[in-house]
């Protein structure tokens, strides 16, 4: 019995060995076969721009009428010069419609493209600078070798990738590597999403494509990591071509974007903040407050909430929403799943559309607040607050209503030093308006007395930004 089992476990193991072989991809021998395919489909790119600069200014001045004044007219004159960048690009439609970063063709006077041999002009179909995407289209009638776009979600860890394009332009530059990461954020967008890959990247690549083994496109060659300007070291960034795709459709359907909208401005919900709210787990967006009029304030969101799934999807971090949302349909109906008051709820909305609202046009103006009323210690917190007056509020155009403190001081030794900075303004602890500094006080010293460990604080921040912070009391 006990031999019978040896050999049924030795064909199990050699039964699924052979089926992990078979399913394994095979190393490459080589890669020429697929950079001589590609390689008609890459271009450089070239531009132009005038950079305009201030005279330069004399360490002394004569006095009128001197005749040095002539001598040296031309030295305060503003001067303009030309400067030039390289960059990569892939061809998308046999007319001539190229894909590239934003950043290389940003402020340009004139676009040069070069396919083989030969240079053509081009123009901007659309530029996304939240993205880092745009499109050009050469302009000639002559017919050009597209490239086509694969499914970024299937790229998996360890497989392997190509990139072709121009590193300090030199040209049709093809390299290998892998993807070493998926899902990166390295805080170069607002949706930054990337691929990450030891195929060497340099200056000039950016905007190049990174492909599979099939020919396919599954990235946008961004970025690099380079201490001291040193050039490659193996860690380059790629926006997935799926997140992609959807932008660079509507720029050449639109000339712009369209991005689905929500009206919330969120932040991560830690530790301390799902303690409190007594979630299991440190997941979804806390929603900081809600835009007047946004879809959100419409659906009856409020400050507090916690959206845990968006139109079915779960919210594993808070930066999971806004790619969600922005790659979501404009006026599509979705429904969400939100914790509120240690309960799950559903809100259903009609999505808006980004660049229409007011809170993408708005720019947030820092403001001094007047510190001349009466300073108060919070002795528990090591803090000392004052009143909110209604030059605050005017000045910083909150809500007429709004009742809080304004930090005026913070001790090293506080548990807020580090988190919380002058000018702040308290306006919530537990959820419970804050009306002064005298009930400020009062609350502390509650949550203090029930030996609670968490404070749970709501502030508008310096930028005028309703934030909640989860603060430990020892």
């Amino acid at each position: 019995m006990n031999l019978l089992k040896k050999i049924l476990l030795t064909f199990v193991i050699s039964t699924l060995g052979v089926v992990s072989f078979l399913n394994a991809k095979p190393v490459p021998d080589s890669f020429a076969d697929l950079a001589e395919r590609l390689m008609p489909s890459v271009v450089n790119i070239s531009t132009t721009q005038i950079i305009k600069t201030k005279g330069n200014q004399l360490p002394f001045q004569f006095p009128p009428g001197s005749p040095f004044e002539e001598m040296f007219k031309d030295f305060n004159q503003p001067t303009e010069r030309k400067a030039s960048s390289l960059g990569s690009g892939f061809i998308i439609n046999k007319n001539g419609t190229i894909v590239t970063n934003n950043h290389v063709i940003n402020n340009a006077e004139d676009i040069i493209v070069r396919v083989g041999d030969k240079e053509y002009e081009a123009k901007v179909l659309g530029a996304d600078p939240y993205s880092d995407l745009a499109v050009l289209k050469i302009d000639t009638n002559k017919k050009f070798i597209p490239v086509k776009f694969g499914n970024s979600d299937k790229a998996r860890v360890g497989d392997w990738v190509v990139a072709i394009g121009n590193p300090f332009g030199l040209g049709g530059t093809v390299t290998s590597g892998i993807i070493s990461a998926r899902n990166r954020d390295i805080n170069l967008t607002r949706y930054d999403d990337f691929i990450q890959t030891d195929a060497s990247i340099n200056q000039g690549n950016s905007g190049g494509p990174l492909f599979n083994l099939d020919g396919d496109v599954i990235g946008i060659n961004t970025a690099i990591i380079a201490p001291g300007q040193s050039g490659s070291i193996g860690i380059g960034f790629a926006i997935p071509s799926n997140a992609a795709s959807n932008v660079i459709n509507q720029l050449i359907k639109y000339g712009k974007t369209k991005r689905g909208w929500l009206g919330v401005r969120i932040q991560q919900v830690t530790k301390e903040i799902a303690d409190v709210e007594k979630l299991n787990n440190t997941e979804g967006a806390l929603v900081a407050s809600v835009g007047v009029n946004s879809p959100a304030e419409k659906a009856g969101l409020k400050a507090g909430d916690i959206i845990l799934k968006f139109d079915g999807k779960k919210i594993d971090t808070m930066r999971a929403l806004p790619k969600l949302v922005s790659n979501t349909e404009v006026g599509k109906n979705v429904e969400l799943k939100i914790w509120r008051n240690k309960k799950l709820i559903t809100k259903k909305l009609t999505l808006g559309r980004l660049e229409s609202s007011d809170d993408f046009k708005a720019e947030n103006k820092k403001t001094k607040p007047e510190t001349k009323t009466k300073d108060t210690e919070v002795k528990t917190l090591k803090i000392t607050v004052r009143d909110i007056t209604v030059k605050d509020i005017k000045d910083r155009k909150l809500e007429k209503k709004l009742s809080g403190v304004v930090i005026t001081g913070i001790s090293s030794k506080s548990v807020v030093a580090g988190t919380l900075r002058e000018g702040d303004i308290i306006i919530e602890v537990q959820k419970n308006k804050v009306l002064n500094s005298k009930a400020l006080n009062q609350l502390i010293e509650g949550i203090y007395k029930k030996g609670e460990k968490t404070l749970l604080l709501t502030i508008i921040n310096n930028n005028n930004q309703r934030r909640y912070l989860g603060v430990k009391t020892n």
